[in-house]
């Protein structure tokens, strides 16, 4: 069978090998010219390492990146322990507390003993407990506040939501916050020379096998005749159409939908169209002197910080490989709507580098921006609805299968599950 894999991310390579051992035939489309959808890197002069446009580590539990790292024969994945905190108070009164170990969440000063004791006790409930379907049927912020109390919640809890979920903070599921407990190990892992390093690994495996890939081929239209699925797209300016017996996209639902409406049964693309998303906004920067002195993730508790993280990558990964400076990203989620989305680099540094400069009174020079990435459908909105639309490989239309991020519910997106998800689809093809 020759299948047609729209998007070429970790996913769509997950599945193209995959399938090639299985003797498909296969063939990948990928409108960039760099294979890795939101983990693709990229390299200044004088770095060494490529660096995520995004992001990334891996968890010590992360078994199927793992487990596909071994057997196409990468072994560059590295583990170590950096240290993550939060950031309390308000401005001229910022109070940073580590937040690694349940030591560290006992003495944190910012909670009532009562408090402490009380959500450690759910914290541990949530880590040993497997998915229970009760969780899809109440909130986070109602689960949190019912078992860990209202305290915990203002204090701990509301800031990281409304960051990142903004105005659906109060409607998303407790199975995320059950999914964001039960998977998170202290010990944080890396590929050396970047996700871009594993990334190629994978290219040439499935090179290797006989994987056919087409960069920079944007897919305008997908049909079927005669029982066949035609794939036209645009490449260099001129218009191509190839054959193909399945096909799987890997592409965020509102572009699948646009590429393969005429394929599609109309009540499924009614259904998938009411998925709601955000968009991710990375503003990277590059100093002399690192922004944080020692902590490689500092969530934002604080309510007047707009942004809702700050992550040192080189209190992760050394500055050596970058030229010997100092990277920080500086992390978003917004609605479409968000005048940020408009901002220029220089708009964005100039709108956060108070903040910076209040959080990090150390910081002399203002930084250099790197690069700023702007990121369509990069979360999706895990609330009510999300639970009832239909999140299935398969679709109504044989042959066609959908193999995305939103699949990785309860799970947030990760290199990890972007492998999971396309060794599934993988496996669901004859």
């Amino acid at each position: 069978m020759k299948v047609a894999i729209f998007g070429g991310g970790i996913t769509g390579l997950t599945a193209a090998y995959y399938l090639t051992k299985k003797n498909h035939s296969v063939e990948i489309y990928e409108a960039s010219n760099t294979m890795g959808g939101l983990a693709q890197g990229f390299a200044k002069e004088g770095w060494d390492w490529k660096l995520e446009r995004t992001y990334h580590h891996i968890f010590s539990n992360d078994r199927e990146i793992l487990g596909l790292a071994k057997e196409i024969g990468y072994g560059g994945f590295f583990f170590k322990k950096p240290i993550t905190a939060s950031l309390f108070g308000c401005v001229n009164n910022y109070r940073t507390f580590p937040v690694d170990s349940p030591k560290d969440f006992l003495l944190l000063p910012e909670l009532s003993f009562f408090a402490k004791i009380r959500s450690a006790c759910v914290l541990v409930f949530l880590k040993i407990t497997p998915f229970l379907t009760v969780f899809e049927k109440i909130s986070s912020s109602a689960f949190l506040r019912r078992t860990m109390g209202e305290e915990m919640w203002k204090v701990m809890w509301e800031q990281l939501f409304r960051k990142k979920f903004g105005k659906y903070a109060e409607k998303i599921r407790a199975s995320f916050i059950w999914a964001r407990i039960s998977k998170r190990t202290q010990s944080l892992g890396y590929p050396n020379g970047g996700f871009q390093a594993f990334i190629d690994a994978l290219v040439e495996k499935d090179g290797e096998l006989g994987v056919a890939i087409k960069k920079s081929a944007n897919i305008t239209e997908t049909i079927k005749k005669n029982g066949v699925f035609e794939v036209k797209y645009i490449k260099e300016g001129k218009i191509f159409i190839d054959k193909a017996d399945a096909i799987i996209s890997t592409l965020p639902y509102p572009i699948s939908l646009q590429i393969m409406g005429k394929v599609l049964t109309k009540k499924y693309y009614e259904e998938q169209k009411k998925r709601k998303y955000l968009y991710a906004i990375n503003l990277i920067l590059k100093t002399k002197e690192p922004i944080l002195n020692k902590t490689y993730w500092l969530n934002i508790n604080a309510q007047d910080v707009p942004f809702m993280c700050v992550v040192q990558h080189t209190n992760f990964i050394e500055s050596v490989h970058y030229g010997g400076e100092h990277i920080c990203y500086i992390a978003w989620y917004v609605e479409e709507e968000s005048i940020l989305l408009k901002k220029t680099e220089r708009e964005m540094l100039d709108f956060i580098f108070p903040y910076l400069k209040n959080i990090s009174p150390q910081l002399r020079h203002v930084p250099e921006v790197v690069a700023l990435y702007k990121t369509p459908y990069a979360q999706p909105i895990f609330d009510e609805e999300f639970i009832k639309i239909p999140r299935s490989f398969e679709t109504p239309e044989k042959n066609i299968y959908i193999a995305n991020m939103d699949m990785t519910y309860p799970y947030d997106r990760g290199t990890n599950y972007a492998v999971k998800i396309g060794k599934k689809v993988a496996d669901i093809i004859p």
